[in-house]
């Protein structure tokens, strides 16, 4: 082949894949019937479709009541779908916030990816599952939010585990304030176990209330973003909502409320039991906790891992996982807690390769002794 011959093969292939690249991109031009909403859809300084150009790679021209997307097919089917979803919650009278938006693109990626969650209306829209309470709607922003959410609606008794900052306490808190304001239930009960984070608060003065308080906090502030403070404190004088250290609540049956046990991965495995063995008629229970974080004294089973094990078969019995992927804090969050699983994942790695090298270490001695006590024979 001559050179000339070498020069043309490379043009058309590079022709080709220049068509090729420009085939997968498209542009849509989105208009939106209310102006009103069109500063809050787009953002302040249309920060929210500064966000989607980031996410997904492509461009977000605002002009009036209207926005054109340009870049891949797929990335702007995907602000397509979320830009109607953040237009249709305005419509409804919602707020959206930079962590919506987010939120917004995961459940359209998962749409996309023809993942079962989120579902889809007849209308092509995102059917986001959400929690209403007299404060604020919370919406779903992943799909195991999704999940998790739904799976309130249908199962008596909850498992919600994963990493820190996938909202399952905020998420099961709000889903409790919601059961509590439409009287669902007459009760709300708040338990944790007192288990230090690797220091020891020593003796904490005041009633018991007092002395569990500091152990709740995350439940607290949680529960006041969802009603109002006053009616939180009358809750909490008239027990309506009532915190109920673990300890204490062995020889109760817990009836027509709904029941909430936070870092359920410091339960011990008789803690555990007698804890979901107090659901009575017409409770809820949601219990939480991250498997990765036992602050149990070393050799000390957890409650959650042994309950997770025994009733994965019980299908009355919803078990939610959360991972890094769902992290709705600052998305530095998740690389965190990617980088503490790689770190652990390696060094449980480590150790089954140490007990590997000894067993055929072992191996090796046992075949080498026994020639020679065959010898001496």
């Amino acid at each position: 082949m001559t050179r000339d011959s070498h020069s043309s093969s490379r043009k058309s292939s590079v022709q080709s894949s220049a068509a090729g690249s420009a085939s997968d991109m498209t542009h849509i031009v989105l208009a939106f019937e209310d102006n009103r909403l069109i500063g809050d859809l787009f953002g302040q300084f249309d920060q929210n479709l500064a966000l989607i150009e980031q996410r997904l790679g492509i461009d977000a021209i605002a002009r009036g009541n209207q926005v054109t997307l340009k870049g891949s097919q797929v990335g702007c089917a995907q602000a397509r779908t979320a830009l109607e979803a953040m237009y249709q919650r305005l419509l409804q009278g919602q707020e959206i916030h930079p962590g919506d938006v987010d939120g917004a693109l995961r459940m359209a990626a998962a749409a996309e990816a023809q993942l079962p969650l989120p579902t889809l209306e007849p209308k092509s829209r995102l059917a986001f599952a959400q929690i209403a309470t007299r404060r604020k709607t919370i919406v779903a922003r992943t799909p195991t939010q999704d999940a998790y959410i739904r799976s309130m609606d249908r199962a008596d008794l909850i498992f919600g585990t994963g990493p820190a900052g996938t909202g399952k306490t905020f998420l099961a808190v709000a889903y409790a304030a919601a059961l509590l304001e439409r009287g669902d239930v007459a009760r709300l009960i708040l338990s944790r176990p007192a288990v230090e984070a690797g220091e020891r608060l020593g003796f904490l003065p005041g009633e018991m209330k007092d002395k569990v308080d500091p152990y709740l906090r995350p439940i607290y502030d949680a529960l006041y973003e969802m009603m109002p403070a006053e009616k939180v404190d009358r809750g909490l004088q008239s027990g309506m909502i009532e915190v109920a250290p673990l300890a204490f609540m062995r020889g109760r049956t817990l009836s027509n409320a709904v029941v909430l046990l936070d870092e359920a991965q410091n339960t011990t495995s008789m803690q555990m039991k007698m804890f979901l063995t107090r659901l009575g008629e017409g409770s809820k229970m949601i219990v939480t906790g991250d498997p990765s974080q036992i602050d149990l004294p070393s050799g000390q089973m957890s409650g959650l891992r042994e309950a997770l094990g025994l009733l994965t078969d019980i299908p009355e019995v919803a078990h939610i996982r959360f991972n890094e992927k769902d992290v709705v804090r600052h998305e530095l969050v998740g690389r965190i807690v990617t980088a503490y699983d790689n770190a652990s994942r390696e060094e449980s790695e480590a150790r089954e390769r140490r007990f590997a090298e000894r067993q055929r270490g072992a191996d090796r001695d046992g075949a080498s002794a026994r020639p020679r006590e065959a010898a001496n024979s």
